[in-house]
């Protein structure tokens, strides 16, 4: 069954997709501790995740088809080293680590990061590996499964140039999954983007503005269009400015059926004025809104965060989830935020996508019967 699941992790990102082809994709992951001490009531998602996962028919090892890392924080990348395999596959201890057919990473994350922000043990983890599995590409080695990977966006002066067949440019879209092209679903990589002369490079390269953003059309019950899911890390208001800078002529490569409200309902990815500081005085940015409100008929709205209280947290942040819950209503869709312990489990059908798992899930807006299929004007 095709499907988008949310894992409940607070304010964190770790969303596991199963296609119509029976792949399966993991998009970030919060695997904490706590949830090891049976007195703590922390869900325990890598039991959760494990349950949903396939085992090697030849080696017995779980596994993931592709595992994106929208960018390297710890709330999005905790766990890998404890629960993942790194390294050669034939190196498998035969434990219950998950094998990573192919990675899906971006070369600017770790470059930007580096000018930003020390990396977490589990960043470096994953930028050990990701740079193994480049090396073994240009050593012209088989890129077999668990040595595959997918760079998501050029880097700098020309150092992915020679990276062709497992580059991935900015605005290109994509339907290969470890190797192979996969009929059911396709991926557009909106960002991260090149940087003009004209623009504030420091704010463009800050860790959260790294962010890999893309748009996945996902196809269910002979629907090539079933679903399109928009992810974009924690991707902030000046990212979200310049996507619809770049694509107001083509406004439906931002639109989609079901969002993930990037940084966990961040007021910081709607404006630029601060919440805490300004409170009710603080404007939206209307590019940033345009961008995020390419809803299609009967969206849903996804928040991936802590309790929203009306408070001056953020994230999450309150005015963010009203500003959100509007764009639902004008789609008439639904905004809900992934909560209680067990996952939020979106099913998709020839029709679009409907919250299976209501329980998991704190409602915040209206409905409309039917998913419609076109997005409504932006405002």
């Amino acid at each position: 069954m095709v499907s988008v699941t949310y894992f409940s992790v607070d304010n964190g990102d770790m969303a596991l997709i199963e296609l119509d082809s029976g792949r399966k994709i993991l998009v970030d992951v919060n695997i904490r501790e706590a949830a090891d001490d049976p007195e703590d009531d922390t869900p325990d998602v890598a039991r959760m995740l494990r349950e949903r996962l396939d085992k090697d028919s030849k080696t017995g090892h779980y596994y993931v088809d592709a595992f994106l890392l929208s960018h390297p924080d710890q709330d999005h990348c905790r766990g890998l080293e404890r629960h993942f395999h790194l390294g050669p596959p034939e190196s498998h201890p035969g434990d219950d680590k998950i094998l990573i057919r192919e990675m899906w990473s971006s070369p600017m994350v770790f470059r930007r990061a580096s000018k930003n922000h020390t990396l977490c043990a589990d960043a470096k983890a994953w930028k050990k590996e990701a740079k193994r599995r480049v090396q073994h590409f240009r050593d012209d080695k088989p890129m077999e499964s668990g040595n595959r990977i997918l760079i998501l966006g050029e880097d700098e002066n020309g150092k992915t140039d020679d990276l062709g067949p497992i580059l991935v440019m900015t605005d290109q879209e994509f339907r290969s999954i470890d190797g192979l092209r996969d009929s059911s679903f396709s991926a557009r990589l909106l960002a991260p983007m090149p940087t003009s002369d004209d623009e504030d490079e420091e704010e463009l390269l800050s860790k959260n503005n790294s962010s890999v953003v893309l748009r996945f059309k996902l196809s269910a019950e002979g629907n090539e269009d079933a679903c399109r899911y928009l992810t974009g890390g924690d991707a902030e208001v000046a990212i979200w400015e310049r996507l619809w800078a770049r694509h107001e002529n083509r406004p439906h490569w931002l639109d989609y059926d079901l969002l993930l409200t990037p940084h966990h309902c961040s007021w910081h990815s709607l404006s630029r004025d601060s919440w805490s500081k300004l409170g009710e005085e603080a404007e939206v940015s209307p590019d940033a809104r345009s961008a995020l409100s390419q809803a299609r008929g009967g969206a849903y709205l996804v928040s991936s965060s802590k309790e929203i209280l009306d408070d001056t947290n953020d994230p999450p942040c309150i005015r963010a989830k009203r500003e959100y819950q509007t764009i639902a209503k004008e789609a008439g869709g639904r905004f809900e935020r992934v909560a209680g312990p067990q996952p939020s489990k979106y099913t998709i059908s020839r029709d679009g996508p409907r919250l299976k798992s209501a329980a998991a899930a704190i409602g915040a807006s209206v409905s409309s019967g039917a998913i419609g299929r076109q997005p409504l004007p932006h405002g």
